[in-house]
């Protein structure tokens, strides 16, 4: 079966690695519960920046943000290692600009998520990933994005959402935690 896998906030934590860091940055404490309830992806509200003043913050931290120690989700890498092993082939979709490409998957393979030779595709919008997606032809898709998931309803896959307060409002399946992937393989397979 072929998987296809956002990055961002699909496999690795990276609102919750960016909210740390502006906390740190800006020598300000936010409850985590406030950034847990978020509805939108922005976090730059929780700061009291306007949308631009977050534009312009995200922008000067990119590099940190993307390439310093953002944590990936728990099971995220040894599920997608143990796809590889059963000879799945796995594909990695994200939406970061293009300049950011490379790095983006040697940080990628750096934190050991497999890699394998023409599965990494990146520096595309949100809404230009169906055609990547339809093309490929997968089997299944993982992305957290409302506006990406919208844009696969059509699309004949299995789509999930990776559970976020931002998609929560989607009626579709979720997948919490990517030892559950697995499972979601097993079953299929019955």
């Amino acid at each position: 079966m072929k998987f296809g896998f956002d990055i961002d906030d699909t496999l690795i934590n990276l609102r919750e690695h960016a909210f740390n860091l502006y906390q740190k940055k800006l020598n300000v404490s936010v409850e985590p519960e406030k950034f847990q309830a978020l509805t939108g992806v922005p976090i730059h509200e929780l700061f009291g920046l306007t949308r631009e003043e977050g534009g312009r913050m995200w922008n000067t931290m990119r590099d940190e943000i993307y390439y310093t120690d953002c944590p990936p989700f728990p099971h995220a890498i040894e599920a997608l290692q143990e796809l590889i092993r059963q000879g799945h082939e796995v594909y990695y979709i994200t939406a970061r600009a293009p300049e950011h490409c490379e790095r983006t998957k040697m940080w990628i393979e750096k934190a050991g998520f497999p890699v394998q030779e023409g599965s990494f595709y990146c520096g595309m919008g949100d809404a230009e990933k169906v055609h990547i997606i339809r093309r490929l032809g997968l089997d299944y898709y993982f992305d957290d994005k409302p506006a990406v998931l919208d844009t696969l309803t059509e699309l004949p896959l299995k789509v999930y959402a990776r559970d976020n307060s931002y998609n929560r409002h989607l009626d579709i399946p979720r997948i919490t935690t990517w030892s559950e992937l697995l499972d979601i393989v097993r079953e299929a397979g019955e």
